[in-house]
Order: C-alpha cells, then sequence, then structure tokens
C-alpha cells in the first residue's frame, strides 16, 4: 500500500460498473470474496451493487448478464467504484463514460478496476501519476499510449485512492487485502480456503510469467529474456545481454538453441515483433510508431521482418483487427441466484 492510501479497513461499500464484454470471471471473483467474508465473519460487513451507465445489463465477454443491475446515479453510498473491463475494451468507453468517470472523482469517490477496466481510467485522465495494474496481454500497448501512468506486472495496486486489479482470480486476492484490514488475517485465509485456494498473493506478486511460457526455465535464459523484454524499444547485443547475465556469448547462444530451437538474436526479434503485433492490435498508435517502440529504425526492416513472421504487412494486421466482428444473438440469463 502506498503512502497516503485510505484505510481499508473503513472500506466496506463497493460498486461493479460492468461495461460491455466485461471479464465476468473478475467481477465474480470480487463479489464472491465479499459475499464469503459475511460468511465466515457470521454478519453482513459487506456490501456491493452491480452497476451500468443506464441500468440496463451489460453483456459479458461469455454473453451472459448479472441481475440486478442498478443504474450508477440511482447507485447507493459508495466506498469504491471499480470499473469492470474484459475484451474489446476501446469499444466498451464512450464520452458518456469518460465524463460520468469525472464526476465521481470530483466529488471525491475513489475508484479502481478490474481487468482492462484501468484504460477506461486512464482514458479519462483519473491515472496520471499512479502506479496501476492492468491484464498482462494489455501492458505493452497501454504502457506506450499513456507514458503518464506507472503501468506494472503486479497483481493489484493499491495507490492512494485508486485500486485497480488483474483479471481472471486476482481480484480474490486483492478483496483479501481488504478483508484482512478489518477482520483479520484468520478470517481473509478461510475466505480463501472456501474456494479450494492454496493462498492468498500479496498485491507486488507477478501476475503472468510468459517468458517460461516460451521456454526460458533455466535461470540464465529467465534473466536474459526479461531483459530483452525491458529493452525492447532499444534491443541490447546479444554481446550486451551475455554480459549482463554473466555468461559468454557462446554459452547463451548454447542455452538459447538447448531450450527454444532459436538463436538469442532470434529469441529477441521474436519478442520484439509479438510486441510490434500487441500494439497494432490494443492501441491507435501509427503504424511507423509502432515500429520505433518495438526496436526498429527503418519501417522497410519492421514490415519485412513483421511479413516474415505473420505472413502480412502490420498494415494488414491493423485492418483486419478492426474489422467489425460478425454479431451472434446471444440470450442474457440472469445471474441473482449466484449473487444472493
Amino acid at each position: 500500500m502506498s503512502a497516503g492510501a485510505l484505510p481499508l479497513a473503513d472500506l466496506t461499500r463497493f460498486g461493479f460498473l460492468t461495461l460491455p464484454n466485461y471479464s465476468l470471471i473478475a467481477v465474480s471473483a470480487a463479489i464472491e470474496a465479499c459475499r464469503m467474508a459475511n460468511y465466515v465473519a457470521g454478519t453482513e460487513i459487506y456490501s456491493w451493487q452491480v452497476l451500468t451507465l443506464d441500468g440496463a445489463p451489460a453483456r459479458a465477454s461469455g454473453g451472459l448478464t448479472l441481475a440486478p443491475t442498478v443504474a450508477l446515479d440511482k447507485a447507493a453510498a459508495l466506498d469504491i467504484l471499480f470499473v469492470c473491463g474484459g475484451i474489446d475494451i476501446r469499444r466498451a468507453i464512450n464520452r458518456t463514460t469518460r465524463e460520468a468517470l469525472r464526476r465521481l472523482a470530483r466529488r471525491k469517490v475513489s475508484l479502481g478496476s478490474l481487468c482492462t477496466g484501468s484504460f477506461a481510467l486512464a482514458e479519462a485522465g483519473l491515472l496520471d501519476g499512479y502506479r496501476c495494474a492492468i491484464h498482462w496481454e494489455n501492458l505493452g500497448a497501454i504502457r506506450e499510449e499513456f507514458q503518464g501512468v506507472d503501468f506494472v506486472d503486479d497483481l493489484f495496486v493499491i495507490d492512494r485512492d485508486r485500486f485497480t486489479c488483474t483479471g481472471g482470480s486476482a481480484p480474490i486476492d486483492m478483496m483479501g487485502a481488504f478483508i484482512e484490514a478489518r477482520l483479520g488475517r484468520n478470517v481473509a485465509e478461510r475466505m480463501s480456503e472456501q474456494f479450494v485456494m492454496e493462498r492468498l498473493r500479496g498485491g507486488a506478486e507477478p501476475q503472468h510469467a510468459p517468458l517460461r511460457s516460451k521456454g526460458l526455465r533455466h535461470p540464465a535464459l529467465e534473466q536474459a529474456g526479461a531483459l530483452m523484454a525491458k529493452t525492447i524499444g532499444a534491443p541490447l547485443t546479444v554481446a550486451a545481454v551475455s554480459a549482463r547475465v554473466g555468461l559468454s556469448p557462446r554459452q547463451l547462444e548454447r542455452l538459447f538453441r538447448q531450450h527454444t530451437g532459436m538463436g538469442p538474436a532470434e529469441f529477441s526479434m521474436a519478442l520484439r515483433l509479438d510486441h510490434a503485433r500487441e500494439l497494432l492490435r490494443q492501441s491507435d498508435l501509427a503504424v511507423t510508431a509502432v515500429g520505433v517502440a518495438s526496436g526498429f529504425v527503418s519501417s522497410a526492416h519492421f514490415s519485412a521482418a513483421y511479413r516474415r513472421r505473420f505472413g502480412h504487412a502490420p498494415r494488414a494486421e491493423r485492418v483486419a483487427t478492426r474489422a467489425p466482428a460478425p454479431i451472434r444473438p446471444v440470450p442474457s440469463v440472469p445471474l441473482a441466484e449466484s449473487l444472493s
């Protein structure tokens, strides 16, 4: 928790502003943590409301809806409003959303987010100067776009009057911090045990280890891969990476080929191109700016490398990503029973 943060023990009334295509698991995880804390404590301490701007239930990314849903301007008093995002977060936010969030901030309502909801707060200018968490898949793009916000790889971040959390099960961990502050560690642990969780994680724990999924299971390779990922915009030479991890270039080459089937230079290029694809899909940066942010000095080099890896030019990636998805009717299923 940062200096100047609000006392967590005093925060018990939560609102969840569900945006179109929000992550149902993230919202349910936060709500269920509060419900279970009440159950374990034997008294109604925490309360929550599912909200939308107009009161009509928003459809989650899986096609389901939560009910009852209340209009934001009809909500009861809140200690924190969490903005709940999911996929296609850009399309889920409009001027009305941004203005509503700014009005709440002017009224000194504490704000938070789940999954990609941090993007909405950043677009409204409400995260400048704050440390912030967001789902790992969106980190690269949002860091480039909102450079006044300190986006980190933590599971959740509590920075003064901003409470930001990643997706999946991480909201249980964040709500565990509130529960522990008010009811003690024992109640928080009993809450997590009810969900068959091994333990509650701290906010500073990293949310994802994508490099391990790429074969970097050797300690020196993990260190080298992390260094490459941190210097995507200004890539280091293989010799420089080798020196930083205490190996010779030949040793690093042998380890990379043994564990990943490619050399360190190829691996670094793959990381940079994956980063570029993420920016093309999730940001509004110009294609040339994406190339620069991914460590390419020449637009021609960027385009050629991108085409070799993905089979099409960078610009084609953006056109395909921005094409409207076909609309498939999905029946709404009220989930009020699961929230009682």
